[in-house]
């Protein structure tokens, strides 16, 4: 697939200036420079052109913001000026499996200011004898050299530093607006515990006038138990009291 084609896809319905990471790897270029990109790209931090049979960077538009260029896998030999003057803040050059050959091309990127990760791997320079000493010395700002630094120490993954950074960023916004969540979230749970509180206390207090309720009842039940019964002795009373009499009235009767 030709360059232009692959990177009119790679926009997805995005103008150039929305771009921020741009891959497009394994496409052809089919005079050897860079085509189909101009400097609407002016928000691209991250492009990646490996294996598109590039032999110039000289059609590079500026690209004020790019951090990190894939060029690996080309037929770049020179011509490195122009990173410097297009790319001016790259942090991570790629240019391995290049026809890279000679320290001297090197020295063009002297002036590329926030440099700190070189690849050269699969170059012919780094056959040179003392190319890592060399290197080192010709470019002092640059920390990792094919993933290494002057100690040996290998270079932390670019990528997870990122997500790193990405996450310490949300992080520590969200941290005081979770404090302030957590307060508000701890007022409604107080809120909503003195509702639970004073419903409950309410339904103490009407299960409480229920149970004199029942008191008062059974109190009243009582008390008309006792009068029927002190009714029952009245009458019974009378009964006694008529008994004798009807009595005297059969003897009368009898006379």
């Amino acid at each position: 697939m030709e360059m232009k084609k692959r990177i009119s896809l790679e926009l997805r319905n995005r103008t150039p200036d929305e771009v921020a990471e741009l891959v497009v790897d394994n496409c052809r270029s089919s005079d050897g420079e860079v085509e189909g990109m101009t400097e609407d790209f002016k928000e691209l931090e991250f492009l990646s052109m490996v294996n598109v049979g590039l032999t110039s960077l000289a059609k590079l538009p500026s690209l004020p913001k790019l951090r990190k260029l894939e060029l690996s896998d080309n037929n770049i030999s020179g011509g490195l000026e122009t990173l410097s003057d297009k790319c001016p803040n790259l942090t991570y050059l790629n240019l391995s499996g290049n026809k890279i050959k000679e320290l001297s091309t090197l020295e063009a990127l002297q002036n590329l200011k926030s440099l700190k990760s070189l690849d050269l791997f699969n170059c012919e320079i780094t056959t040179l004898e003392e190319y890592r000493e060399s290197v080192f010395e010709l470019l002092p700002r640059v920390t990792y050299l094919d993933g290494f630094d002057q100690e040996d120490n290998e270079a932390p993954d670019s990528e997870a530093d990122d997500e790193e950074d990405e996450d310490g960023e949300e992080g520590s916004g969200p941290t005081g607006e979770y404090n302030e969540e957590d307060e508000e979230e701890d007022e409604e749970d107080g809120s909503e515990g003195g509702e639970v509180g004073l419903s409950y206390l309410m339904k103490e207090g009407i299960q409480d006038e229920e149970d004199d309720d029942d008191y008062v009842e059974e109190e009243e039940e009582d008390e008309e138990g006792e009068g029927e019964d002190e009714e029952e002795e009245g009458v019974r009373g009378e009964k006694r009291k008529r008994d004798p009499e009807d009595d005297g009235e059969d003897d009368d009767d009898e006379d």
